[in-house]
């Protein structure tokens, strides 16, 4: 459980965790191959989020699921991206959290993930919370904490315990 004292410092900044969906590159699950792969050239990303035409979020496309269906034995084919539609090799099994999400919870999650789809209670996107935008709060706690509260190391005896 984290401190109420660090939690409280933290969320000064929960402003910053939620990038807004309108501000995140994403493909429609009918978009082509094709197409998502040149988006995700020219964003530089290695995931994106799919969305469906009501902004109802449905998976996670990466590069490697692009990738995968342009190798051939002993060569690259483009044909496939312009055949496929994302639909076609999206990861539908994605960690997602619920808009509000708990911080706690999210701080786990992050561990492992480089950002989070939040999503409403009806499945619509609504954007993302980011492990950067997460250390960049956790960065301002840490040069600020001992201006609201006053740290003493323990005792020995007490830390071994």
């Amino acid at each position: 459980m984290i401190s109420d004292a660090f939690q409280n410092l933290l969320l000064e900044n929960k402003e910053h965790f939620l990038i807004p969906g309108e501000m995140v590159a994403s493909v429609q699950e009918n978009n082509s191959l094709e197409h998502a792969f040149i988006l995700l050239t020219t964003v530089k990303y290695s995931s994106i989020p799919v969305l469906d035409n009501h902004s109802k979020f449905k998976g996670m496309l990466t590069m490697p699921l692009i990738t995968e269906t342009m190798l051939g034995l002993d060569h690259l084919s483009f044909d496939n991206l312009r055949k496929m539609t994302v639909q076609d090799v999206m990861q539908k099994d994605v960690v997602t959290i619920k808009d509000p999400y708990d911080i706690e919870e999210t701080l786990h999650l992050l561990v492992d993930h480089p950002y989070l789809p939040v999503l409403s209670d009806d499945g619509e996107f609504t954007g993302i919370v980011t492990r950067r935008e997460m250390m960049k709060s956790f960065n301002r706690v840490a040069h600020n904490i001992e201006k609201e509260y006053k740290i003493e190391a323990l005792p020995i005896e007490k830390q071994q315990n």
